[in-house]
C-alpha cells in the first residue's frame, strides 16, 4: 500500500513532559500500531481502556527492565489525536524516559515532530486549527489573562464567531447565485439592498473581532507601563518595589540605568470584579540632555518604549521634576500619564493629583498599581473572559484580508461597476480567508507553520 502523505500510517512517540530532573515523565504514543508496539514492552498486556495500570516495562531487544510505570490506553476515536493513544507515566529524570523512547523506537515507533500530536488531532477532526493554536497559546501563556483567553479559544469561542461569519458570507454568495442563475423566477431579482446589508453585517462582525487585537496583545504580554523620569528620580527603586524583587541596579550615580528592564505584575481582582489586565513594567534610562553617547542610546530606548506605552508613570523626587517629566513624556506618547512623587518618605504633599509613593516603606504602591490598572481599563476596556480575543498575527492577517475583500465587493456592488459573477469573486476570497483561520480548507503550508512552533510531544 502507498504511504499516507500526511504520515498518519506511522506510529509516533515522544516525551510529553519537560526533559530533566523531575518526579514524573510522561511518554505519549499515538498511531495505528500504538497498542501493538507498547504491548511488546509492557506487561501484563492489554490493560483496561482509560484505566491507569501499573505495568512493568522491558526493552524488547534485551528483556532488561526499564521501569514500573502507570500505563493508560485510549482507544480511537475517543483520544486526544483521534487515534489509538497510550500515555506512559514513568519515574522522571533523563535515563528512564530515554530508555523507554529507545525501546519504543526499536519496536517500530517514529519520533514525533513538533506539534505532531495536535496536528493529528486537527486532521482527525478533534480540533479545528484555531483551537489547536489555542493549545500552543495555553502552553506559552505568560499571564493569567492570556491563559483565560487561550481557554476561551480552546473551548471554541473564536471558532464559533468565525464559523458564523463564514455562514453569513455563504448566505450572501447564495443570494448572488440565485440572482445569477434564476433571474426570471417569479420572486424577481434579489434586491440589491438585501445583498448590501448582508455583506455589511458580515463586515461589521469582522471589524468587531479585529477591534480585540489591542486587548489580545495586552492579554499576551501585559499592558506596557513605562516608568519615566530624570536620573535619580527613584525609578529603579520603584520598579524593584512594584516587581517585588531587586531586578534593577540602584545607586546614587546618575545614569546607572542604560537599558530597559521588564517585569510582569498581576494584581488580584478587587471586590469580586474581573481579574485586571497584567502590567508589563518597563524601567528606563533617565530622561535628560547628555553628551554621553552610551547614555544617549539608553535614552533613545526609553523613548521607543514610551511610544509603545499603554500607560506612563511620570516620576520625580520633587513636584517640579514630575511636571517636567510630564511635559517631556507628553510630547512623545498619547498614553495616559500618571504623576508619581517617588519621595513620600521624605515628607508629605498637599497636591492631590500626585500619587505619592515610597519604594523604601511601600506606602502608596498598592494605590499606584490600582490607578495604573484603572488608566489602562479606561483606555482599552476591562478584560472579559467570555470574549474571544484575536491574539495571533495569522488570525489578524486573515481577518484583515476578509474585511478588505468585503470592502472591494461592496464598492463594486454599490457602484454596479462589475457584473455580479465578477463581484462575487471578492466574496469567495473573503470566505477563503475566514476558512484559513479555522482550517476549513486543507492548506498544508499553513499547518507546517502553525505546528512548527509547538513543542515536541504536544
Amino acid at each position: 500500500m502507498p504511504r499516507d502523505p500526511l504520515g498518519l500510517d506511522d506510529t509516533i512517540a515522544a516525551l510529553a513532559t519537560a526533559p530533566g530532573r523531575g518526579a514524573l515523565a510522561v511518554v505519549r504514543v499515538s498511531g495505528p500500531a500504538a497498542f501493538a508496539l507498547v504491548g511488546t514492552i509492557a506487561a501484563p498486556w492489554p490493560p483496561a481502556p482509560r484505566v491507569a495500570s501499573l505495568l512493568a516495562l522491558r526493552d524488547p531487544r534485551t528483556g532488561e527492565r526499564i521501569d514500573r510505570a502507570l500505563v493508560t490506553c485510549f482507544p480511537a476515536p475517543r483520544s486526544y489525536t483521534g487515534e489509538d493513544v497510550v500515555e506512559i507515566a514513568t519515574h522522571g529524570g533523563t535515563a528512564v524516559p530515554a530508555a523507554l523512547l529507545a525501546a519504543l523506537a526499536a519496536a517500530g515507533a517514529r519520533p514525533a515532530e513538533p506539534g505532531e500530536f495536535t496536528r493529528r488531532a486537527v486532521l482527525h477532526g478533534k480540533l479545528d486549527l484555531a483551537q489547536a493554536e489555542a493549545v500552543g497559546e495555553l502552553i506559552d501563556a505568560r499571564t493569567q489573562a492570556m491563559r483565560r483567553a487561550a481557554l476561551t479559544q480552546l473551548d471554541g469561542g473564536l471558532s464559533r464567531r468565525i464559523a458564523a461569519l463564514r455562514e453569513a458570507l455563504l448566505h450572501v454568495e447564495a443570494l448572488l447565485a440565485y440572482d445569477i442563475d434564476f433571474p426570471e423566477e417569479d420572486d424577481g431579482p434579489v434586491p440589491r439592498a438585501r445583498v448590501t446589508g448582508a455583506a455589511d453585517d458580515a463586515r461589521r462582525g469582522i471589524e468587531a473581532l479585529l477591534a480585540t487585537v489591542p486587548a489580545g496583545a495586552i492579554a499576551r504580554d501585559g499592558a506596557v507601563v513605562v516608568i519615566a523620569g530624570p536620573p535619580n528620580a527613584g525609578k529603579s527603586s520603584l520598579f524593584n518595589a512594584l516587581a517585588g524583587e531587586a531586578r534593577a541596579l540602584v545607586t546614587e550615580i546618575p545614569g546607572t540605568t542604560r537599558d530597559a528592564l521588564e517585569a510582569v505584575v498581576e494584581l488580584a481582582p478587587r471586590d469580586g470584579a474581573r481579574a485586571p489586565w497584567p502590567l508589563r513594567l518597563i524601567d528606563t534610562a533617565g530622561l535628560r540632555a547628555t553628551d554621553d553617547r552610551v547614555e544617549r542610546l539608553g535614552i533613545e530606548v526609553s523613548e521607543r518604549w514610551l511610544r509603545r506605552a499603554h500607560a506612563v508613570l511620570a516620576c520625580g523626587e520633587t513636584v517640579e521634576d514630575v511636571v517636567r517629566t510630564i511635559d517631556h513624556v507628553g510630547a512623545i506618547t498619547d498614553a495616559p500619564i500618571l504623576a508619581v512623587w517617588t519621595k513620600r518618605d521624605l515628607g508629605e504633599t498637599r497636591r492631590p493629583p500626585l500619587l505619592a509613593v515610597s519604594a523604601e516603606t511601600g506606602v502608596g504602591l498598592d494605590a499606584l498599581l490600582a490607578a495604573t490598572v484603572d488608566a489602562v481599563v479606561a483606555r482599552h476596556g476591562a478584560p472579559d473572559p467570555d470574549l474571544p480575543l484575536v491574539t495571533r498575527a495569522r488570525h489578524q492577517r486573515a481577518l484583515e484580508a476578509a474585511r478588505d475583500e468585503l470592502a472591494a465587493f461592496a464598492q463594486a456592488w454599490t457602484d454596479d461597476a462589475l457584473p455580479a459573477p465578477v463581484a462575487a469573486v471578492h466574496l469567495r476570497a473573503a470566505v477563503g480567508a475566514l476558512e484559513s483561520v479555522i482550517g476549513a480548507v486543507d492548506v498544508e503550508d499553513v499547518l507546517d507553520r502553525v505546528f512548527g512552533t509547538f513543542c515536541v510531544g504536544k
